[in-house]
């Protein structure tokens, strides 16, 4: 990859690009991290401010999502700011890729997922899904079975027996597990049973509107799409973007630069492998400074010392808490518009019943619909998102999940708002993150 000017700006971001696989790409000599790190090193850089994705299939989305965060970022009343609190500040902007997009709505309004309208053809739902999940016989045979079925039977009452076989072959080839709510991030959620899961699917998923159902014999396959990008997002953060940040931390531990975190959807799983390293237990050479989890789809529990139900143990990120490695604030954000997180989060964890608001919490569900839960009351804060123009009173190694359901809101698709962060108030809450370690 390389360094990416944002059009009609000056504003400049490096761009590092992970494969499907969790091994970085060049299209240059050398590695565009280790690049990053060196530019970190020698040009006086204050402040890193890193953005991971986690809902873009390709390069040019990933790109144009990263040319609206950043663009709001530094063009936010808060940049002037912090020159004053950063002296001689320097920031150095840093964006990840990495294939991360579980669906698409133009399949989901196709007649081969169930829904109304021209079917998508088989070949081209194939490619697309090898492209997905990878393309190795294994995978490619309980597929072919799968979409086969789906040319003549894409809504039957009930699944047939190859393809719930199908299904499950499927599952295993992919390495998916089920370990229950203090698992790792694609692991966290109830045994995965197909027809289960189709039921499931049709029953909560043909509620979205705009013609979009997440039902019909293809359902299933959406479901462990939505894992394997958990999956693999966790091998990406705790292999390649931890051995990263522990480089670029060790590389700029004496000119003392500030490292900010921003994770969106499967990558606020990218951010906490950043910070938990293998198996979440990896040390860093220091805390780094400030996180934001935007809407996250990982566990409201992954961050808790102890999980409130009966058999579990403490969060598989509880370490990161817990070793103090985050300095300053810890934000987070959720919104009731977020369908992604609020809704397919459930249908993918073989949950009924839409999410809950209110106080009960649920065992399995994202932090972009509750917020991280489970942690110590004195670090625990609940607050609406402020106004880009009102200050917030972060203060440091705390956890702030703030509603932004008031700002968050534009809905896009069967995604809902999940995407519409791109505004002045998740960047001013980013800043005054920042500031806080101040």
């Amino acid at each position: 990859m390389g360094f990416e000017t944002i059009p009609e700006t000056d504003i400049q971001y490096g761009l590092i690009s992970f494969d499907a696989d969790g091994n970085e790409r060049s299209e240059q000599p050398g590695l565009m991290s280790q690049a990053l790190i060196r530019k970190a090193a020698t040009e006086s850089i204050t402040n890193v401010f890193f953005f991971c994705h986690g809902w873009q299939g390709d390069l040019p989305g990933a790109k144009d999502q990263y040319n609206k965060w950043l663009k709001a970022l530094m063009n936010s009343a808060d940049r002037q700011q912090a020159s004053r609190r950063f002296p001689q500040f320097r920031p150095l902007l840093i964006g990840l890729h990495w294939p991360s997009k579980p669906w698409g709505d133009e399949e989901l309004r196709s007649g081969a997922f169930g829904a109304p309208g021209d079917a998508l053809d088989p070949e081209a739902l194939l490619r697309i899904y090898l492209d997905r999940l990878g393309d190795r016989p294994q995978i490619r045979q309980p597929l072919e079975t799968i979409i086969n079925e789906a040319r003549h039977n894409a809504a039957p009452d009930e699944l047939p027996p190859h393809v719930q076989q199908a299904y499950l072959d499927l599952n295993d080839a992919l390495g998916l597990k089920s370990e229950g709510v203090d698992a790792p991030p694609d692991a966290d959620r109830e045994g995965f049973d197909p027809q289960d899961s189709f039921e499931l699917a049709n029953e909560e998923g043909a509620s979205f509107g705009d013609g979009i159902n997440l039902g019909g014999i293809l359902g299933p396959l959406r479901q462990l799409s939505y894992w394997t990008m958990k999956k693999r997002a966790r091998t990406i953060g705790e292999g390649g973007m931890h051995n990263f940040l522990k480089e670029l931390q060790q590389a700029t531990a004496a000119q003392k630069t500030r490292i900010h975190l921003m994770g969106h959807s499967f990558g606020t799983v990218v951010v906490s492998g950043m910070l938990g390293g293998p198996n979440a237990q990896g040390p860093l050479p220091r805390p780094v400074d400030s996180v934001a989890l935007v809407q996250g789809a990982v566990s409201l529990w992954c961050y808790a010392p102890q999980i409130p139900f009966s058999g579990a143990g403490p969060g598989y990120f509880s370490r990161i808490l817990a070793d103090r490695k985050v300095h300053g604030p810890l934000i987070t954000t959720r919104s009731k518009f977020d369908y992604a997180v609020g809704r397919f989060y459930p249908i993918a964890s073989r949950l009924h019943g839409a999410p809950n608001f209110a106080n009960l919490l649920p065992e399995f569900g994202g932090i972009g619909t509750y917020g991280i839960q489970g942690v110590a009351d004195n670090v625990l804060n609940d607050l609406a998102m402020k106004a880009a123009t009102d200050a917030y009173s972060f203060d440091k190694a705390k956890v702030y999940n703030l509603d932004g359901s008031q700002y968050i809101c534009h809905l896009d698709g069967a995604s809902g708002a999940h995407c519409d962060i791109a505004g002045s108030e998740v960047a001013h809450a980013i800043w005054s993150a920042a500031f806080a370690t101040v």
